[in-house]
């Protein structure tokens, strides 16, 4: 049976790092390039919720229409735990929806991919939503510091659509190249950079590149750890247009994400293309034939260039490698207590509960039991809006860790006619009374080693709705 790329969305986070400015941190000269860098309140989740997000606008479906969900990232937010449930309760998506978690190595993204293309081809799910996000730590110092990007990808997959999947090859070898110990909160380099790339990268890619047996003309996205391997590999494939050149160029290295990533503003035309992954040992190329341009690709470059320069002081502090001594604040409820437990679907899903009597959205559902307009207890448990206008707010500009300051609290009139109160994803300068604001995933701790998201709301400019 058929599968086909129906739709794409893309994903990149707040900074952007100069390879120039790391290098001269620690003392060395020149440099090129730079790396797109998450936020402290951004990571591979909040990533790859904007992406699917966007997938699903740009096929115009609701979480109700989709009925599998496969994700592919290197270090998923639990290393042990809840992180797939917690994506699909982002999405609103169903309790009973198909799909699974791939992680472990750069080779994660396509694995996943590949393994929602056979739910589909089987039959088993009809919507497939796929996503590659990474947003690695890379060790401080390192050679691939100001290489190690971030960024996503989601692709959906149906039966029908523009552009039908083609022949996989898939190689492997015994490697180890890059990788993270047990405990080790950063991921190591190749211990030996040559050797890994005359002995590994370009004989493996090679091989498999060229059983792909991509057609003329092809388009390709090749993963490329270092800025240097892919045009190498590119040539030795006599490769004619690298696709994923001004993504690697944007972003830097985005590892499992790096074959969507590459690849989707080329869908916006017609034509065949190849999408390539390595990672632990493993390289597979996959070929796309583009007959239609794919819904969402003619966003891609606005949505990967929205960053903002942050200096090599500011990445540290937001990678958590460069803390400030003294208190911190801890929450008193534990994230695996019974207020969690009970209140993470409404929060996670952004839903309220509606008045049966009068109306009136009761947000959170849990803490009114009765309607704060009528006094009724018969409600229907609605989505909220994700879009509306701000009532008021407030700035602190004096707080404790993990808290940043200065931290915008905002009640948001949203257009379903509810009133909720969130953090604000900015520092509030340009937040106004009236002003038009959406709501946007963010992470808003990590409390005993958890990582807890909530909404944030972020204003309304030109191309910054997502």
């Amino acid at each position: 049976m058929t599968v086909c790329i129906s739709a794409v969305g893309v994903a990149a986070p707040t900074l952007r790092l100069s390879t120039r400015d790391v290098n001269a941190a620690w003392g060395k000269g020149g440099g090129r390039g730079q790396s797109a860098v998450c936020a402290s309140d951004e990571d591979t989740l909040t990533l790859a919720w904007a992406a699917c997000d966007r997938a699903l606008d740009a096929a115009d479906l609701a979480a109700c229409d989709i009925d599998g969900l496969w994700w592919g990232t290197t270090r998923p937010p639990f290393a042990e735990g809840p992180s797939w449930t917690h994506l699909a309760a982002v999405l609103r998506l169903g309790p009973s929806t198909d799909g699974s978690l791939c992680s472990g190595s750069t080779h994660a993204g396509i694995e996943a991919l590949l393994a929602a293309a056979d739910a589909v081809a089987a039959g088993r799910v009809q919507r497939a939503l796929v996503v590659m996000s990474e947003s690695l730590l890379p060790g401080t110092g390192t050679g691939v510091e100001s290489a190690t990007g971030a960024g996503a990808a989601a692709v959906l997959l149906t039966n029908e659509g523009p552009a039908p999947l083609g022949t996989r090859v898939t190689r492997s070898v015994p490697v180890l190249d890059r990788y993270r110990g047990d405990r080790e909160p950063t991921t190591r380099e190749a211990y030996d950079g040559r050797l890994f790339r005359e002995e590994v990268y370009l004989p493996l890619l090679t091989d498999v590149g060229r059983a792909a047996g991509a057609a003329d003309g092809a388009r390709w996205s090749l993963p490329d750890p270092d800025g240097r391997l892919g045009p190498t590999l590119g040539r030795k494939l006599a490769v004619g247009a690298l696709a994923s050149a001004q993504s690697r160029a944007e972003l830097g290295d985005t590892g499992s994400a790096s074959p969507l990533i590459g690849i989707a503003a080329a869908l916006a035309t017609v034509g065949p293309a190849v999408v390539m992954a390595y990672g632990g040992g493993r390289g597979t190329a996959l070929n796309v034939d583009v007959q239609a341009p794919v819904p969402g690709a003619d966003r891609v470059a606005d949505d990967l260039g929205q960053g903002r320069p942050a200096s090599y002081t500011e990445v540290l502090r937001a990678r958590g490698r460069l803390i400030a001594a003294g208190e911190s604040v801890e929450m008193a409820v534990p994230p695996g207590s019974a207020m969690f437990v009970r209140g993470n679907v409404e929060v996670l899903g952004l839903l309220g509960a509606r008045c049966v009597e009068c109306g009136t959205v009761n947000t959170p559902p849990s803490i009114h039991p009765a309607c704060i307009s009528c006094g009724s207890d018969k409600f229907d448990i609605v989505p909220l809006a994700r879009k509306g206008t701000v009532q008021t707010f407030v700035i602190n500009h004096t707080m404790p860790a993990p808290f940043e300051a200065p931290l915008p609290l905002v009640v948001v009139d949203l257009e379903d006619g509810s009133r909720i109160q969130l953090q604000g994803a900015t520092t509030g300068a340009d937040l106004t009374i009236g002003g038009p604001v959406e709501l946007i995933l963010r992470r808003y701790s990590v409390e005993r080693g958890v990582p807890i998201y909530g909404w944030k709301v972020r204003e309304i400019t030109e191309g910054s709705a997502s």
